[in-house]
């Protein structure tokens, strides 16, 4: 397995820029890596910034990585979306990739940012190449599956006022949110009941902790809008076909994840074509940022076709 220290990133070495959207919205969006490489998106989790921990600017190169991050609408600089769905982010993707002059690109999404990386790849087919999904979650009310087997009380808690109390649901992680502005790390201690013991492991490391710090801060810099905008998001209607995904899909989880439960990968890699789902023993949730380089190097590797025609 990648080294953790392999999968982070300072942010000097990043080119940040503001992409406007076609209705007047403002997206940050840092991009890093070998400029002229294949373009993959790594769309963050819940909650999240363009700013989490990612390989550093020499392994990119080495793989030959261009790699884009932004914040999704109500985190870090991004405006928000009140009433956003899972789809919208195929729009706001599709509108950074024509910012950045990107025709194709694969797209990477870890835990929460899993179904919006699917997203993409359902409704920019003709643009997105390959799609992972590390760690995802599977629809609300997905047939076959019970959604909260196997979770940690924080998510149950949270998805479950997303269903029964918006305003509740506000009110609670506007005062986590709070928190985390005082002190990002809160955050990280508020889960650490909740960990097994391959995540205590991963967010330990002194580098990771503090990146996940730093990306919590990021992303709740003005407040918790993307975060309750997110878990409102994921509990609702995706707004779009699963079965429309034509490109390769890897998934990948630990299978130890008690933030989201396995199943939720075996759901997906039933219902999707072109699915593999990988399931590695003694890894959980933040296996997923150890997972990543390997993720990578799989994403921008050239399809059958394509080597087929050199």
């Amino acid at each position: 397995m990648t080294n953790p220290r392999e999968a982070t990133v300072t942010l000097e070495n990043d080119a940040q820029r503001t992409v406007v959207t076609p209705d007047g919205r403002r997206l940050a969006v840092e991009t890093s890596g070998a400029p002229d490489g294949p373009a993959v998106f790594l769309l963050h989790g819940t909650p999240g910034s363009r700013s989490g921990p990612r390989p550093r600017p020499v392994v990119l190169y080495r793989l030959g990585v261009h790699l884009v991050c932004y914040d999704r609408p109500g985190y870090g600089d991004s405006d928000r979306r009140e009433g956003r769905r899972v789809a919208d982010a195929a729009a706001d993707v599709a509108a950074i990739a024509d910012d950045l002059g990107l025709e194709r690109f694969a797209v990477v999404g870890r835990s929460g940012g899993g179904p919006h990386a699917l997203a993409c790849a359902a409704l920019l087919p003709e643009r997105v190449t390959r799609a992972a999904v590390l760690v995802g979650l599977a629809p609300a009310g997905s047939p076959d599956l019970d959604w909260y087997a196997g979770m940690a009380d924080a998510n149950v808690d949270d998805f479950g006022l997303a269903d029964e109390d918006a305003a509740e649901l506000r009110l609670s992680l506007t005062l986590r949110a709070q928190d985390a502005q005082r002190d990002p790390v809160t955050l990280l201690e508020f889960l650490r009941p909740q960990l097994t013991e391959p995540d205590i492991r991963v967010v330990d490391d002194v580098t990771i902790r503090r990146l996940l710090a730093a990306m919590y801060a990021e992303a709740l810099r003005h407040g918790p809008d993307g975060w309750i905008d997110d878990v409102l998001a994921l509990r609702r209607g995706w707004g779009f076909d699963l079965g429309a995904i034509r490109a390769p899909v890897r998934l990948w989880h630990g299978e130890q994840d008690r933030f989201t439960p396995v199943a939720h990968s075996r759901w997906l890699a039933d219902r999707i074509t072109n699915a593999e789902v990988q399931v590695q023993p003694g890894a959980a949730h933040f296996g997923a940022v150890e997972i990543l380089p390997q993720t990578l190097a799989w994403l921008t590797t050239p399809e059958l076709a394509d080597v087929r025609r050199r």
